[in-house]
């Protein structure tokens, strides 16, 4: 690779508890991981040093206390906190949850003042991370506020794009979030996405019904004649190809779907049992409609096979490859919507120092 600027991974450390450590040092133990980019994980170096000994793993760890000290070539690990840590695989523990949350914000504000480039979330538990300071149901919730962004989940592979209306929404209260305003948002979010971060000049989109059978004409349910079915033509008087609503049970056991560009499920299981039944241990989480990069693997935290040395990395290093891939189109994108006529180099990136 040539002696240019890497693209700087920023990694936050996840639940310690959990497999989210062992995926990330075993995505790195791979030396040539190092030639596409500069990884930082904002944890503490000794509580690493601690877990690559339990876990057996030959990764190479260069401790730094600011990002003035980055090195590319290394996998640094960006010191939040220094007092010692005392891990429990396996267990759901708040104490554990509280630095989970230390590593993810550092890691937003680095990302934030441009000091990272983009940023993969190794996997949180929910009810481990609930403080005074911190009322999120997840990463996602608090990129959005943090990042100024309209946030969308976003479930990738290179075949099979799945994006969600609602995400973690209690199923009774799944109906009254649908509304034409939100429908509209989420498919102009992943219209632009497919265009600006995948290259995509004119997107082909499916959806999927609301209810069972898309509401059998209003035999089972009326939102889908009411608030989805209408809401569609709008957009697609706008001149985007956008399809359906589509009966959910058959979309994709018919192969239905690998004729479309993405797919939209109007909420999170409708879409991710099949998506990860279809590609789990190599599907990406990519959080779409923010200015920023973010991705995680498709997976939690695993507390039953915490410790162990048995966790599959591959996810985790997809969302690392998906971070660099959507990095980079999205700044060909911008170079080219703001000069059609002239491809110009890509301006390194300011950062703090």
């Amino acid at each position: 690779m040539k002696k240019e600027e890497r693209i700087r991974v920023g990694i936050s450390i996840g639940d310690l508890n959990g497999i989210g450590s062992e995926v990330i040092m075993k995505t790195f133990e791979d030396p040539r991981m190092l030639d596409f980019c500069t990884p930082v994980i904002f944890a503490s170096v000794k509580v690493l040093s601690f877990l690559k000994k339990q876990l057996k793993s030959s990764i190479n760890l260069h401790g730094i206390d600011t990002t003035s000290q980055i090195l590319d070539g290394k996998v640094n690990v960006l010191n939040v906190w220094k007092e010692p840590v005392s891990i429990s695989f396996g267990k759901e523990d708040p104490a554990i949850g509280a630095y989970a949350i230390k590593s993810l914000k550092a890691a937003t504000q680095a990302l934030k003042s441009n000091e990272i480039d983009v940023l993969v979330t190794a996997p949180i538990n929910k009810a481990s991370i609930q403080a005074e300071d911190f009322k999120f149901p997840g990463h996602t919730d608090y990129l959005n506020q943090e990042l100024d962004g309209d946030s969308l989940m976003f479930m990738i592979t290179d075949d099979l794009k799945v994006g969600l209306l609602t995400d973690h929404v209690a199923l009774k209260d799944i109906t009254q979030a649908i509304t034409p305003e939100l429908i509209q948002n989420k498919i102009n979010t992943i219209y632009t996405t497919l265009q600006q971060d995948f290259g995509i000049s004119k997107p082909k989109i499916a959806v999927l019904g609301i209810n069972p059978h898309s509401g059998d004409n209003g035999v089972i349910g009326k939102e889908d004649d009411e608030v989805l079915k209408p809401t569609l033509e709008k957009i697609r008087a706008e001149n985007k190809l956008v399809y359906g609503p589509y009966a959910a049970d058959s979309f994709f056991g018919s192969n239905a779907y690998t004729t479309f560009d993405a797919i939209v499920a109007s909420y999170h299981d409708q879409g991710l049992i099949p998506f990860k039944t279809l590609s789990f241990g190599k599907g990406v989480n990519y959080t779409a409609g923010l200015h920023k990069v973010r991705t995680s693997p498709d997976h939690g935290t695993a507390f039953e096979i915490a410790g162990k040395g048995i966790a599959d990395a591959g996810s985790f290093k997809e969302a690392v490859f998906a971070a660099l891939t959507i990095f980079k189109k999205r700044n060909e994108y911008k170079t080219l919507t703001e000069n059609p006529l002239k491809k110009q180099a890509r301006k390194p990136v300011q950062r703090k120092r």
